[in-house]
């Protein structure tokens, strides 16, 4: 059976703008917050007022996890396949500009802004992106996976390591990303969604040898520990089991493990994929990021058919996006 690239691809990128979209209203609250607020997520939400990041949100609003990929997708196509460490931080400090001057709450996360304010003072950009480790890197790396063929390991892992590198040049946030890469990228090949979470550990450890290191548990094995942790769990005790003991903090080895926690699941068969978008918009904590990066994965692995056509026009209606061009462009460059 022949694939359709075209498809994959932009399920990819718009299941990352769809699980954004999902955990939009919840991002930063707690699970108990979540529960008594919304119940559990099943659909597109509006934000309430009080909202610590994106109050009043109309629902299908996506967050700086899908605008900061196209971000990166953009300064891809610009550089035919390679990102200039300036470029990209001119472009993450102008979007945090357009984000405060609209009074939103959604700026750079802690090591992007780390980062930048290093290069502003004059640092080298790989020695800017030194302390990253949280999960910016993987939030935003889908253009990476769909533009870098996964066929090709060496190319594929320096092209994820240059997109990491202003931020996140750490074995850390490199790996997380090069993950998450790799299950797009394999996903975007055909590769079904079980082998797909395979290579996406394979490229973690490999990730884990490039940048500074940083202490903290492997991303490859904490995801091989994950889905162990998680095989015999059923939907029912499986959200408590990841937001107490994985965890769903903006740390790499808790949210990016997370989303590989969920995507087994699907692989297994005991979740469809968007009932996982929902399970990961409501877990608590970095909710947005999640299930943005599950998006991406499962959209990669198993087509657009498995997204609500309606949520997904809502999404483009309600943020004006067109995602079709620049999908077309990062396989343009997949293809070369």
């Amino acid at each position: 059976m022949s694939v359709d690239i075209r498809d994959r691809a932009l399920a990819a990128f718009y299941g990352l703008a769809l699980g954004d979209a999902l955990g939009m209203p919840t991002q930063s609250l707690s699970r108990a917050q979540i529960k008594q607020r919304f119940g559990a997520i099943t659909t597109l939400m509006a934000a309430d007022a009080d909202q610590p990041i994106a109050p009043n949100m109309p629902a299908g609003s996506i967050t700086d996890d899908t605008e900061q990929a196209i971000l990166v997708g953009e300064q891809l196509i610009a550089g035919q396949g390679q990102i200039a460490p300036a470029a990209l931080a001119q472009s993450l400090i102008d979007w945090e500009a357009v984000m405060q001057a609209k009074g939103s709450q959604d700026l750079l996360g802690p090591s992007t802004k780390r980062a930048i304010e290093m290069i502003l003072a004059g640092h080298s950009p790989e020695e800017a992106g030194r302390f990253g480790t949280t999960n910016g890197a993987a939030m935003r790396i889908t253009p990476v996976g769909i533009a870098a063929d996964i066929a090709d390991p060496a190319r594929f892992i320096a092209a994820v390591v240059q997109a990491c590198q202003v931020t996140h040049n750490t074995n850390l946030g490199i790996s997380s990303a090069a993950a998450v890469a790799a299950v797009v990228s394999a996903g975007i090949n055909g590769v079904g969604i079980e082998q797909a979470l395979d290579m996406g550990i394979h490229a973690a450890q490999a990730g884990a040898e490039h940048g500074y290191w940083i202490a903290g548990g492997q991303i490859g094995a904490r995801i091989q520990w994950a889905r162990s942790l998680c095989a015999d769990c059923t939907p029912t005790a499986l959200p408590e089991l990841i937001y107490e003991v994985i965890g769903t903090s903006v740390a790499s080895q808790e949210s990016v493990v997370a989303a590989f926690a969920l995507a087994s699941q699907v692989a297994a068969g005991r979740l469809a994929a968007f009932d996982a978008l929902c399970m990961a918009a409501s877990l608590g904590g970095d909710t947005d990021t999640i299930a943005a990066i599950l998006g991406a994965m499962l959209g990669a692995c198993m087509g657009l058919a498995v997204w609500p056509t309606s949520l997904l026009i809502q999404i483009r209606k309600v943020n004006t996006l067109e995602l079709e061009p620049l999908v077309e462009g990062l396989l343009t460059l997949r293809s070369r």
